[in-house]
């Protein structure tokens, strides 16, 4: 069977598998969401044999530690796999929910009601967990899901797939509704990418090589986030303790992730003492400073900012530093610069707040917290799929909701429309 073949004979029982799955109540979905958790912490040995596989290739091919690290399924990811599905069985379960039930002129009651998107493709890079976290997501939402991991993580992934297919076969569903590419060629990606009849829409998870590379090949709705250019604005009227606070934690607390703070705003009417221990706090923590004219004046162990600083994603404990008028300048230099994932106003003043939020419109604005907090189980969604900057259909991070989509419901007593 060619590539081709194997892709599509995937897709298709994938598809067939997702009628069942999308009919299957909240207590089977919940008891098949524990058992699957169970069954991950009883072949704990397996999982870290058959990662062993993937971390000793890796280290044969000169892989960074920090990839390696990432591949690593430790004891703790093992029982975090199993405890990240045990939180989605106690989330509520959106689907057949109904809401804005209206009654027209003619007597016919309107409403919608949540339904599954249908088959869920997801391309994703280094982390075995997200296996396990995205078929968990899928599966409560009542959606099938098509999985390509990454080539590192080949045998990881099979391994994981295989013990959730083990918990959906325990109750009699079809195991199609978690199916695992098993392939590493990268041929099986632009296949699965075309197959627009079988699969209702592709989430990249990764760096932004492979979401453009996605974006620019699929047939398939793409919801997708190239990058994290997340700010922090520091106002006028900020206090200093909250303002170090948090930009030392958006930064420095996990400067690999996609909502860690890449470039601080700082208003000008703050005063240069201000200004200076807020970047001597950050460089405390070994954060380094790319910065404008104006903030170099006021702290010249900065290296001058080039247009791409204030473009980049550093993920690293490097930070673009720019000065701003005042919040006008801020905004535009967000919407310039920024790529619509997260922004954080730091202020007194409440009529500042309120025009940051209604004028900045990124997927998550926040007034006086942490980037950090852009995240599906810090906002009380219990889980996430991914955090989309696509505006159609999820728009920041995506939980059970992001995955179903609304239909029409009609109650009628007989009318006929004239």
């Amino acid at each position: 069977m060619s590539i081709k073949e194997e892709v599509l004979s995937i897709a298709k029982a994938a598809r067939e598998a997702s009628a069942q799955v999308a009919k299957l109540d909240s207590a089977t979905k919940n008891a098949i969401l524990n058992e699957m958790a169970d069954k991950i912490l009883a072949s704990a040995d397996y999982l870290a044999e058959e990662n062993e596989k993937d971390l000793v290739e890796a280290k044969g091919k000169g892989l960074s530690s920090a990839m390696v690290d990432r591949l690593a399924l430790t004891e703790a990811r093992i029982q975090s796999m199993a405890q990240g599905l045990r939180e989605v069985a106690e989330l509520p379960d959106p689907v057949g929910e109904v809401a804005k039930m209206y009654k027209r002129p003619n007597g016919i009651v309107v409403g919608k009601m949540r339904i599954p998107l249908g088959v869920i493709g997801i391309i994703y890079e280094s982390r075995p967990n997200v296996t396990a976290d995205a078929a968990g997501l899928c599966l409560k939402s009542g959606n099938s899901v098509v999985l390509r991991g990454g080539s590192e993580a080949i045998h990881s992934n099979m391994a994981i797939g295989k013990i959730l297919k083990e918990a959906l076969e325990n109750y009699g569903v079809n195991s199609a509704a978690v199916s695992i590419i098993p392939t590493t060629d990268r041929e099986a990606v632009g296949e699965m990418l075309n197959l627009e009849e079988q699969i209702d829409v592709i989430i990249p998870r990764g760096g932004e090589g492979l979401i453009r590379f996605v974006v620019q090949n699929s047939k398939i709705p793409v919801i997708k986030h190239y990058k994290g250019v997340c700010h922090v604005f520091i106002d006028e009227s900020a206090d200093f303790d909250m303002s170090k606070n948090i930009a030392i934690n958006a930064k420095v607390q996990r400067p690999g992730v996609c909502n860690a703070m890449e470039t601080l705003i700082l208003h000008e009417g703050l005063s240069d003492d201000f200004i200076r221990n807020i970047l001597v706090a950050l460089s405390d923590q070994g954060v380094e400073f790319f910065a404008d004219d104006k903030v170099k004046s006021i702290y010249p162990k900065c290296n001058a900012a080039t247009e791409d600083d204030f473009y980049a994603e550093y993920l690293d404990l490097r930070l673009a530093v720019k000065m701003a008028g005042g919040i006008d300048e801020a905004i535009e230099h967000i919407r310039k610069y920024g790529s619509d994932h997260t922004e954080t106003i730091v202020t007194k003043d409440y009529l500042n707040s309120q025009k940051f939020l209604k004028e900045v419109n990124s997927s998550v604005v926040m007034v006086n917290a942490s980037t950090r907090f852009s995240d599906g189980g810090q906002l009380g969604l219990g889980a996430e799929i991914g955090i989309s900057t696509t505006k159609l259909h999820a728009y920041g991070p995506m939980g059970l909701e992001s995955l179903t989509t609304e239909k029409f419901i009609i109650y009628g007593e007989g009318q006929i429309r004239g």
